[in-house]
């Protein structure tokens, strides 16, 4: 098969799409300004020390070799989408197929500047560990988490992960002894944060959540964060923290907002069920970068980037041999996800047809990480890709 495929981001939906480009037969390049991807589901046991930065992160350039497409690290500066162009380091780079997959941005509330986060940068979870042990080190304090909403697209929240978090550090705070000297908060201006993994699931998150005595702050719309951690309600109240936890919903990455491609209200690319731009020919957007279509609790997931890095793969490979026949990444919206604990995990399964909430103690937490082990041998080549994993 000819054709040429550029592929912009190295996160999960743009390695994905890399890899089932070249085994449709393009010759394939990728871009990203990071030699690695970092794997966010397992960075969070960098927080509290039990993984290590390295851990985390999947080399590119090894990747691509064992697969036979190109990387390229560099920055990306702008996308031009009715020339299938962006412009890198300065150059710019063509092909019959772009493929968007940069991801969003942080969302900025005011004063976010003075939390901790854990979607940002990677070195912005190795900081958070830090603080964390300084704070131990202290000898105690309150620690406030949270995450923040898009009203312009609800499938950009990012909370997941933070509850993950809390869990976690309650259960290495028993661990060192030290759980007594902590206060530890939870915050997020929904009525009911983690309702988009079904009532079963939030209902079961926020009794642990009551057992391990952590507060709870819901439905009050964020107005900001002041120096020493304080968060700020609309309401006029506070919440006291010595360090703060915080993790913004998403909007659109600027490089797209600035560019020509159609997008939503809240900046992400619009895209057809086969992921396909509309009104330009030969570009796609998967993962993070895209707009979602679906039921109104779908959310933007690692797992659902990757289907839809597949489902672009398989409909451009159609498109470079004049087939007609497309797929669609619609039928595969769910939420599915292995909620790490510290000492076990509950996998959390949504879909149109039913919710589940599955408790795995002990075993949960041994099976996230071995997840984590997996997707790496499985991404080199190491061992075999397992059915929809």
């Amino acid at each position: 098969m000819s054709g040429t495929a550029l592929v912009v981001g190295g996160g999960f939906a743009g390695l994905e799409a890399a890899i089932y480009l070249r085994q449709a037969g393009l010759e394939v390049t990728l871009v990203s300004d990071r030699a690695f991807l970092w794997i966010y589901p397992t960075s969070i046991w960098v927080v509290t020390g039990e993984g290590k930065f390295d851990d985390t992160c999947l080399d590119l350039a090894d990747v691509a070799a064992r697969h036979g497409f190109t990387f390229r690290k560099g920055k990306v500066e702008s996308v031009a989408g009715a020339r299938r162009a962006v412009v890198v380091d300065g150059r710019e780079l063509t092909a019959d197929h772009l493929v968007i997959a940069i991801g969003g941005t942080p969302m900025r509330p005011p004063g976010v500047e003075h939390t901790f986060g854990l979607s940002g940068s990677p070195e912005s979870t190795v900081r958070l560990h830090e603080a964390l042990e300084r704070r131990i080190a202290a000898g105690g304090g309150r620690i406030a988490m949270g995450f923040g909403g898009n009203p312009k697209d609800p499938s950009a929240v990012r909370g997941g992960p933070v509850f993950e978090v809390m869990f976690n550090v309650a259960n290495m705070l028993r661990k060192r002894g030290v759980r007594e000297k902590f206060q530890l908060a939870f915050f997020a201006p929904m009525p009911s944060p983690g309702e988009r993994m079904g009532k079963k699931a939030v209902a079961a998150i926020q009794k642990m959540l009551g057992e391990m005595g952590v507060e709870m702050r819901f439905g009050k719309k964020i107005t900001g964060f002041e120096p020493g951690g304080a968060v700020t309600f609309e309401d006029g109240s506070r919440l006291e923290s010595d360090l703060t936890v915080f993790v913004p919903a998403q909007s659109g990455h600027p490089m797209l907002v600035a560019s020509d491609l159609p997008r939503n209200e809240a900046g992400f690319v619009t895209i057809d069920g086969g992921c396909a731009v509309p009104g330009f020919p030969g570009v796609w957007a998967v993962g993070d970068s895209a707009a979602l279509q679906g039921p109104a609790w779908r959310a933007k997931q690692g797992h659902l980037a990757e289907v839809m890095s597949r489902v672009a793969a398989s409909n451009i490979r159609a498109t470079v041999e004049g087939r007609p026949e497309r797929e669609s990444y619609l039928p595969h919206v769910s939420i599915t996800c292995l909620m790490d604990m510290g000492n076990g995990a509950a996998l959390v399964h949504r879909t149109e047809a039913k919710e589940q909430m599955i408790p795995l103690p002990v075993v949960g937490h041994w099976m996230k990480k071995g997840w984590g082990a997996y997707f790496k041998a499985s991404k080199r080549k190491q061992v075999p890709r397992l059915p929809g994993m």
